[in-house]
């Protein structure tokens, strides 16, 4: 029985990359064998256990072969006569299928080390083909690897357009989607991510409604890089850099997906995109079963960012309602959220990266303002108002203080 640290926290060491996790393989025993030295089973699939003494995961050397479709159809095989060469044989990718044993000798038999100091994300075998997961994950990798000089190999990502072309990456549950998504949008550079799935051909499978934005254009005054799907990824680069939450970041990839709705005739404006944009948003959402906080602030975002843009040229009543509907005078962090949505939106430009913002400010005093009247203002200067009517004198109050703020602010500007 022999133990070996695999995987990610090789690769990482490697790289003089903080080491989160290790992952071990343990050859040359079975599953009777590790029970019976304490260690406790928490696989489903094949023999995964928990040390006793680290609680760090080791899962049993194992061979895979393919027996239906999906991710999910493979049988496993795992027995003392299963090496680790057979074992990494199975791995993604030759950088994630390198080992060290108990002395801390590197095992590399697929050239992990070389592609490593080469900066080449490259498959390990023609297995490589089996499991669809392995688009979303290179996509992933590459996104998470990008800034330090990595690539796909041109016969992975070959392999990729294979995997796309046979119909596998169809059967990918949305979850599985979702999630490596998500891990996407925590990289230094998401937009990596979503390049790679178009560039083999499967975001225009797993996220129709994105791709559908590739080559849809804008008008070059107000967007110099043109094309609505490299803004829209541009957006996400810049909430990923702000170090944005996770909703901001979503909001941020979906909020112009109206625009491929533009009839294109209409070519380079896009009117109405924001309300063409709404059912798309949600369809989306739906079908990668997005959580609904995410779900929620696209939603408004999607619906009230050309607004928030113009909000300084906005009436008083118009700007009232818009800080209602961003949810200003509500508990939470949609208000704010939206605003960062944004300012990613405005950010996400070619040449307009470093641009300030004035707006979010902007928006902010107004809310301020309009917050510093209460129901139980307008309650205390007429008695009689009850139910609806308190709302009503509410809101009218509100206008009016927005409108002295706004004349007073303008009135010192000049």
């Amino acid at each position: 029985m022999k133990r070996y640290l695999v995987g990610g926290a090789v690769r990482d060491r490697l790289l003089d990359l903080p080491v989160k996790e290790r992952d071990w393989v343990i050859t040359g025993a079975s599953p009777e064998q590790m029970l019976a030295l304490g260690y406790r089973t928490v696989g489903k699939d094949f023999p995964v256990f928990l040390d006793p003494q680290s609680g760090e995961e080791c899962a049993l050397a194992r061979t895979e072969r393919k027996s239906g479709r999906g991710y999910q159809g493979f049988t496993f095989h795992t027995g003392p006569d299963v090496t680790l060469e057979d074992d990494l044989r199975r791995r993604d990718l030759t950088v994630n299928a390198m080992a060290e044993d108990a002395d801390g000798r590197l095992i590399d038999p697929y050239g992990g080390r070389r592609d490593l100091d080469a900066r080449i994300l490259r498959h390990v075998s023609e297995a490589f083909v089996e499991d669809p997961v392995r688009v979303l994950r290179i996509a992933r990798f590459h996104a998470r690897f990008a800034p330090l000089g990595f690539r796909v190999a041109d016969e992975t990502l070959a392999l990729m357009r294979q995997i796309v072309d046979s119909g596998e990456v169809d059967h990918l549950v949305p979850e599985r989607v979702w999630q490596e998504m998500v891990k996407a949008f925590a990289t230094p550079a998401p937009s990596v991510f979503f390049h790679t799935l178009h560039a083999c051909g499967a975001l225009a499978r797993v996220m129709p409604e994105l791709a559908a934005l590739s080559g849809v254009p804008q008008r070059a005054d107000y967007h110099p890089e043109v094309d609505t799907l490299v803004h829209t990824l541009m957006c996400v680069d810049v909430a990923a850099r702000a170090g944005y939450a996770l909703p901001v970041r979503y909001a941020a990839l979906v909020h112009d997906l109206g625009k491929a709705e533009t009839p294109s005739a209409e070519w380079p404006s896009h009117r109405r995109h924001d309300a063409r944009g709404v059912p798309l948003v949600e369809a989306f959402s739906a079908r990668l079963r997005v959580p609904s906080v995410c779900r929620d602030l696209a939603i408004v975002h999607t619906r009230e960012h050309l607004l928030i843009h113009q909000a300084r040229e906005l009436r008083p009543r118009t700007l009232l309602e818009l800080l209602e509907r961003m949810g200003a005078f509500r508990r939470g962090d949609t208000f704010e959220s939206t605003l960062e949505a944004s300012l990613c939106d405005a950010r996400g430009r070619l040449g307009f990266e470093d641009d300030p913002y004035p707006q979010a400010a902007y928006l902010r005093d107004a809310r301020a303002c309009a917050a510093t009247l209460q129901a139980r203002d307008v309650m205390a200067e007429d008695v009689t108002l009850q139910g609806a009517a308190i709302g009503q004198r509410l809101q009218e109050r509100r206008v009016e203080a927005l409108k002295v703020w706004r004349d007073a602010g303008r009135a010192s500007a000049s």
